[in-house]
C-alpha cells in the first residue's frame, strides 16, 4: 500500500465497487477477516459493504491511518472466471 494518507485514499477511490478483504487487528494476538465490496471513500475513512451469509451487519468503516499503521491490511480479491464446459 501508499506511504501517505492521501494516496492510501487515490488508490481506493480507483477502485470502488471491487470485492475487497479485510484483516484487522482486534486484540493482542487477533485478527478478523471481513470479505466484501468497497462501497465509499470519504475524507477520512471508507466503507464496505460485508458479505451478508458471513456476516451479522451490512457495513463496516476502517480510517486511511489504520491502514498506514498496519492496523488494517486491505486485499483486492480477483473475480473468478467461471467457464463451462
Amino acid at each position: 500500500m501508499p506511504i501517505t494518507l492521501g494516496s492510501i485514499k487515490e488508490s481506493l477511490d480507483c477502485r470502488l465497487g471491487k470485492k475487497i478483504m479485510v484483516t484487522a487487528q482486534t486484540g493482542r494476538k487477533r485478527k478478523t477477516e471481513r470479505k466484501g465490496i468497497l462501497r465509499d471513500t470519504y475524507h477520512s475513512v471508507f466503507v464496505i459493504e460485508l458479505d451478508q451469509e458471513e456476516n451479522a451487519f451490512e457495513r463496516v468503516s476502517y480510517s486511511y491511518t489504520d491502514v498506514l499503521t498496519h492496523a488494517v491490511e486491505v486485499e483486492f480479491l480477483e473475480e473468478e472466471v467461471v467457464q463451462y464446459a
